[in-house]
């Protein structure tokens, strides 16, 4: 068996956890024990109140170029039925724990992002591309439907025509058309994008995390809701925000105009 420590690292540092997808003979091809230990890794930063913003990566030339395949058809060829199972076991709570993290998730995309690779991806807050890197839905090449989330979060993040268009023309687009079509907030040079996404990390986790956590839910709920529900929501949302330290604090630095430090409570 495959020891979980050597597919995924493990990186914390002053608030900020790097979880690195450490598969680069396969560009980071998503076994049974990368998904595992990526589920594991995601509970356990979601829940640790040391962490106030998580990064996920990949190393080498890859980010993640999803299902590993030649495992997929080992198992199919074995008539074993964790192919078959994989969504429900490990994409759909590994996609809800990234989307729902109540703290800023940062995608720092290092190379190409396919198929569930991909998804991993669009489930963050922010998205931060090297130049070099790429996104592909390979989904219909291989005659699947979409998994990993794709169906709802591309939809949100870059219109319906054009996540349509991705998705059943299963054409690969660079790190410039992803910028221009809102898909990645920003394109570095390779040898950056890690630095970027972790400085950003770096000052997202010394903000008001409560406050990104309740942002996100608002937005989340938005989606399916009328204007009457989200507007209730908000109130919901606010005032539970209004009896934070946060906003204490910063209500009272921003008045003596000094620069408010936040405790994500």
């Amino acid at each position: 068996m495959t020891d979980a420590a050597s597919v995924l690292v493990v990186e914390r540092n002053d608030g900020v956890a790097t979880l690195t997808m450490n598969r680069p003979e396969s560009m980071n091809s998503l076994s049974v024990a990368l998904k595992e230990a990526l589920l594991e890794a995601a509970r356990d930063v979601s829940a640790d109140p040391a962490v106030r913003a998580v990064v996920l990566t990949g190393t080498g030339r890859g980010f993640c170029v999803g299902q590993d395949l030649r495992e997929h058809v080992a198992l199919l060829d074995a008539d074993d039925p964790a192919p078959l199972s994989t969504v429900t076991e490990h994409y759909n709570p590994l996609i809800l724990l990234l989307a729902e993290m109540p703290k800023p998730v940062i995608a720092a995309v290092n190379g190409m992002a396919a198929g569930a690779g991909a998804g991993l991806s669009f489930a963050c807050d922010f998205r931060i591309a090297a130049r070099t890197a790429g996104f592909l839905l390979a989904f219909a090449n291989v005659g699947l439907t979409l998994d990993s989330g794709v169906s709802w979060t591309l939809p949100r993040i870059i219109g319906q025509a054009r996540a349509t268009a991705l998705a059943i023309l299963a054409e690969p687009i660079n790190a410039q058309s992803a910028l221009e079509m809102g898909l990645v907030n920003a394109v570095v040079e390779p040898d950056r994008v890690l630095a970027t996404a972790q400085e950003l990390a770096a000052r997202l986790a010394a903000g008001p995390t409560a406050a990104y956590a309740a942002i996100k839910q608002s937005i989340a709920f938005a989606q399916t809701a009328d204007l009457a529900s989200a507007l209730a929501k908000e109130d919901e949302l606010q005032t539970a925000m209004g009896h934070t330290e946060d906003h204490v604090n910063a209500t009272r630095a921003f008045v003596a105009k000094q620069k408010p430090t936040f405790l994500g409570r």
